[in-house]
C-alpha cells in the first residue's frame, strides 16, 4: 500500500528541484549573452511566454525606458532564441494587459515566488528593482534561484 505513495513522492521530487533552476539553454546564440546581458541578467527564456517575448523583442527602442536598439539580423537572431525557449503559462503566467510590456516581475509566478519580500527590499539602493535577481540570488547568472542562495541586501540570508 506505500508502495504507490513512495513511487509519487519520487516523481515529484525532480520537479521541485527544477523548480529552482532557471539554466539558459545550451543553444543560445552568443548575441543573447553580449546584448541582453550587457544592461541586465540576461534571463531565462521560460521566465515569459513567446507572445511577451515577441513583444519585448518588437519595442526595442523603447526598452523599458531605454534604448536597446539591435539591427534586425541579431535582433530576430535573439527573439527566434527567446521565443523557441518560452516558458508556458506554468512559470510566465497569462499575457500581460493590452499596452503594457511583458514584465516578469509581473507574471503570476514571480509574484507567488516574492510574495513574502518586504517592499523596502525592493527600494533598496542595492536591489534597485525587482528585475534584478541578481542582488539576492547569489547565482542567478547561473540560473539558480534556490532559496538557500539567497542573501539579502542587508546580508542575512533568506532562511534566517
Amino acid at each position: 500500500m506505500k508502495t504507490p505513495y513512495l513511487v509519487a513522492a519520487l516523481l515529484v521530487l525532480p520537479l521541485a528541484a527544477r523548480a529552482d533552476k532557471l539554466v539558459i539553454p545550451a543553444n543560445a546564440p552568443p548575441a543573447f549573452e553580449a546584448e541582453c546581458g550587457a544592461c541586465h541578467l540576461a534571463y531565462p527564456p521560460a521566465l515569459l511566454h513567446a507572445k511577451a517575448w515577441h513583444q519585448v523583442m518588437t519595442k526595442l527602442d523603447n526598452h523599458y525606458g531605454d534604448n536597446a536598439g539591435l539591427d534586425a539580423k541579431t535582433r530576430q537572431t535573439i527573439e527566434t532564441f527567446l521565443v523557441q525557449n518560452a516558458g508556458g503559462d506554468k512559470v510566465s503566467g497569462a499575457p500581460m494587459a493590452k499596452g503594457e510590456p511583458p514584465r516578469l516581475t509581473a507574471t503570476p509566478w514571480f509574484k507567488r515566488k516574492h510574495h513574502e519580500v518586504p517592499a523596502k527590499v525592493w527600494q533598496d539602493p542595492k536591489v534597485k528593482s525587482p528585475a534584478n535577481c541578481a542582488a539576492c540570488h547569489t547565482r542567478a547568472a547561473e540560473g539558480s534561484y534556490r532559496e538557500r542562495e539567497i542573501v539579502m541586501p542587508d546580508g542575512r540570508r533568506w532562511e534566517e
